[in-house]
């Protein structure tokens, strides 16, 4: 499955879960704090939103940044994680009710798959940090914002985690990077339990910890 299935499929998921929501169910807190449900949906939709206008803008002649590049410590300096934050607050305020939230990350995705339609996988792109990157790499960060926000979505809403297992594969192996602890998972885990661990959504051990500094594993800087 190609990384633009994968997205479509994951956005899709997130898209069924999110008509089945009451109101109430936007207002709850999130394990991305300040953000609350309809905050931090806000956050991904606009993740998302930003390709048409990218695909808009003169294509830069060369690559120069890869997806683990993207998600580079020095990219997420507190003035742009602050504008992150309080960027979403303001959009989802700007709305009427999660209900038309929700309907409007749909209509978000979709139209995105349709302009995404004709462009090719080597189209050069240039990221909101102002880095050229390959089109279809670019993408494998969209699967990591729609998927890993997916599972602090599931934890607010008390839900079983969502992830779809082709969103799972992307991520886990931007994580790996061809790491020899295996093409999965490494310690044992199962690659939901892997992604969880890898990327803060669950605790680490002392133990586990010394294990993938030895080993050499990419940690994605969120902000």
């Amino acid at each position: 499955m190609t990384v633009r299935e994968a997205l479509w499929a994951e956005c899709e998921r997130l898209s069924t879960v999110l008509a089945g929501l009451v109101e109430a169910d936007f207002d709850r807190p999130t394990g991305c704090p300040p953000w609350n449900v309809a905050e931090l949906l806000a956050h991904v939709r606009t993740t998302l939103g930003r390709l048409p206008v990218m695909l808009g803008q003169p294509a830069p002649p060369r690559a120069e940044v890869d997806a683990a590049g993207y998600y580079g410590p020095a990219k997420f300096t507190p003035a742009v994680d602050a504008a992150r934050v309080d960027g979403a607050r303001r959009e989802a305020g700007e709305v009427a009710s999660g209900r038309e939230l929700a309907e409007d990350f749909t209509r978000t995705w979709r139209s995105v798959r349709a302009a995404l339609a004709t462009e090719a996988p080597d189209r050069v792109v240039r990221t909101r940090h102002g880095d050229p990157m390959l089109l279809d790499e670019f993408l494998v960060t969209r699967v990591v914002e729609v998927g890993v926000h997916g599972l602090d979505l599931a934890a607010a809403l008390d839900r079983p985690p969502w992830l779809t297992e082709p969103a799972a594969r992307v991520v886990a192996d931007l994580l790996l990077g061809g790491n020899p602890l295996g093409t999965d998972a490494p310690l044992g885990w199962d690659r939901l339990t892997f992604i969880r661990k890898a990327t803060g959504r669950l605790p680490l051990s002392d133990a586990e910890r010394a294990e993938i500094d030895r080993a050499g594993l990419r940690w994605l800087s969120f902000g």
